[in-house]
């Protein structure tokens, strides 16, 4: 990249945080579904991906979705680590919402053979591991769109604690249309429109990710406590790291 494209790129990444700051001001206590609501109108449908785990809360923000517009693309990442259960919720909710556009993004072959021919790399170096199954795949789905929503919540604590309604992410907008919602407003979500729970919350586990990185939750701890058990790792990386 040249000076020129550089100044460039860092101009219209301010005016994207610039433009981020003011919509958060105006939605900063609006609904989750009017936040949606604005997304779209704000960015259009083409441009406009919700990303989801179809983990155990997600079925909430999918529902809030596909009443704002069920053919919104939802980007999911099949990391080649997930539970099955997590892979048959996936289809259960996209019959069950009527979800019209369901991407499933996968790492590439080469990537796979390159850095996890053994598949241990989960183990030696969480990291990198989450590095090319998700946070890379990622950044090729988005390519295609100027702006993402996703599902953080503030109660889930750790860097997650202070998340704005929108965000900038380099060139990109970031809407978290669930920042301000509480446990309660979930599971009235979940209750009022009996939505399934994931086929793995009645075995303990809050938060479901990959297999050898999600555990069943212990006594007094928060959904995030139970993945990367034992590490001081927190996140995965698409929320750390830019995936414009």
């Amino acid at each position: 990249m040249s000076v020129s494209d550089l100044a460039q790129q860092i101009s219209d990444e301010d005016v994207v945080a610039k433009r981020a700051e003011a919509l958060d001001g105006v939605l900063h206590h609006a609904s989750p579904s009017e936040v949606i609501e604005s997304a779209l109108r704000i960015v259009g449908r083409e441009r406009l991906a919700l990303v989801s785990s179809f983990g155990t809360e997600s079925a909430a923000l999918l529902k809030v979705m596909a009443d704002v517009d069920p053919a919104i693309p939802v980007i999911f990442l099949d990391t080649g680590w997930l539970f099955e259960e997590t892979l048959a919720y996936r289809d259960r909710l996209i019959a069950l919402l009527g979800l019209r556009d369901v991407r499933s993004i996968r790492p590439l072959d080469e990537a796979l053979q390159r850095e996890d021919a053994d598949r241990e790399l989960w183990f030696s170096d969480p990291d990198a591991c989450c590095r090319f199954r998700k946070v890379e795949p990622l950044r090729r789905a988005l390519a295609l769109f100027d702006a993402w929503i996703n599902g953080r919540k503030r109660f889930q604590g750790g860097l997650r604690a202070a998340i704005p309604v929108v965000e900038a992410e380099g060139l990109r907008l970031k809407f978290n249309p669930f920042a301000n919602v509480t446990p309660a407003e979930i599971a009235a979500i979940y209750a009022q429109a009996k939505l399934p729970p994931h086929p793995l919350a009645a075995s303990g586990f809050l938060s479901v990710g990959c297999m050898p990185c999600s555990s069943r939750a212990q006594p007094g701890e928060d959904a995030r406590d139970s993945r990367w058990r034992g590490r001081s790792k927190t996140e995965c990386g698409i929320h750390t790291v830019e995936t414009s």
